[in-house]
């Protein structure tokens, strides 16, 4: 689109008429294979109409939640990027990263936009790049939309690891393809901070083969750092600043490895996911009060990288000093969410709650699930439906360490948890 003219300019623009008038312009940054050092895929950046109050892309979309549009806001830009992509040859082999906005996650585009947003360039892959604001925004709507997305072939990336301790609790649920380091830690010295990201970093590659990207390279000795940093691709000015594609960018040597699809994170309750092939034991109300005040003491020592979920039948089982409890954890933890029959969506300072419908089986359940970088426990426990005094009722239950089973156990309950401002 040609420049507008500087009257035009001096106008307020609205997010509205940018889209109308087709005034998104993509821009496309390498990523490159740090061994051989050629382009493996392109990261696609948006920009608003040039020289624009809107041309700068946190401007567009501040205008666009203040104007309501950020699901198609965030819709056109990657049609956008498609479509410059196709046009300039992207095809077999090339991947291309697209950015998905933490506040669009799980809200539904107008009709049209939602089908041409899924439809990438010919031939090649599509990561799509998300924040830790997306999960503690609205959990169940972003594991929804990461089922929906790796069901249509499309990989994931977490963006800007280790900006927030949240995207490192963050790694475990969504089983990301590409892990992309915050820029901050190329520059940087040493500490201890550093290294328990790295180590956090290093333990989800190491148990899933996920490709690591070093952000911000801008020198020779910052190459480096990105080796050290565990990294084996890497973006920043150093291989090209934001631009236009080039005609027919070759294929890459070497594709990039995707690791495929996950379980819907909704198909099983913990119980269902632990019990399956494992010896039950029954014990009373009183006996795993026990064991899930330790499990919340894990959860307490492991802090602001971890994930504590817990559900309690019925919103009168989360009692005074278990709100206590929890708040504490809500308070040292990145993430911590309840559910019960009644529990509304912020039930303690600090807490993300969530209702149990009737006709749900998780209402019969009482489950703990605590996942952290380097720890993952879970306990699911099914109700006999004993009556008589509160603390002799009896449940059969499990309790597993086994890492993936207690990852999917606390996915199911985190595909349950209340979005923080509803539609």
């Amino acid at each position: 689109m040609p420049p507008a003219s500087g009257a035009a300019l001096a106008s307020p623009l609205a997010v509205g008429d940018v889209l109308r008038e087709g005034g998104l312009t993509p821009h496309f940054q390498p990523l490159v294979d740090l061994e051989g050092g050629h382009v493996v895929g392109y990261e696609a950046l948006i920009r608003g109409p040039r020289g624009s109050t809107l041309e700068r892309p946190d401007a567009l979309f501040r205008a666009a939640h203040h104007e309501d549009r950020v699901t198609e806001l965030d819709c056109h830009c990657r049609i956008a990027a498609f479509r410059a992509a196709e046009t300039a040859g992207l095809g077999a082999g090339s991947t291309l990263f697209v950015n998905l906005e933490p506040a669009a996650v799980g809200r539904r585009a107008p009709a049209g936009l939602h089908e041409a947003a899924l439809a990438g360039p010919p031939g090649a892959r599509v990561v799509i790049e998300i924040t830790e604001r997306s999960l503690t925004s609205d959990p169940a709507g972003l594991l929804r939309a990461v089922t929906e997305l790796r069901e249509q072939g499309f990989g994931i990336a977490i963006d800007d690891v280790g900006a927030d301790d949240r995207s490192l609790a963050l790694m475990p649920f969504l089983r990301p393809d590409v892990i992309k380091l915050d820029l901050q830690l190329v520059r940087d010295r040493p500490s201890v901070k550093m290294a328990t990201i790295l180590n956090a970093v290093g333990a989800q590659v190491e148990r899933t083969g996920a490709q690591v990207v070093a952000e911000g390279i801008e020198d020779e000795d910052q190459i480096d750092v990105a080796h050290s940093l565990g990294a084996t691709l890497a973006q920043g000015y150093l291989f090209g600043r934001p631009a236009p594609l080039p005609a027919c960018p070759p294929a890459p040597e070497q594709p990039l490895h995707m690791l495929g699809r996950s379980a819907h994170p909704a198909s099983r309750t913990p119980f269902e996911v632990l019990q399956n092939g494992r010896r039950l034991r029954r014990g009373t109300k009183g006996l795993l009060r026990s064991i899930s005040r330790a499990m919340e003491v894990e959860a307490e020592a492991l802090g602001a990288s971890a994930v504590a979920l817990a559900t309690f039948q019925f919103a009168r089982h989360y009692t005074p000093p278990v709100q206590r409890t929890y708040g504490t954890l809500g308070r040292r933890m990145a993430f911590v969410g309840v559910l019960g029959a009644g529990l509304p969506a912020f039930p303690t300072p600090g807490v993300r709650g969530g209702h149990i419908a009737d006709g749900d089986p998780l209402l019969h359940e009482w489950d703990v699930a605590v996942i952290g970088p380097h720890f993952a426990a879970s306990l699911a426990a099914r109700d006999l439906g004993d009556t008589g005094p509160e603390d002799e009722r009896r449940f059969d239950f499990v309790v597993s360490h086994n890492r993936d089973l207690a990852t999917e156990a606390a996915r199911s309950l985190m595909s349950r948890i209340a979005p923080s401002e509803r539609d």
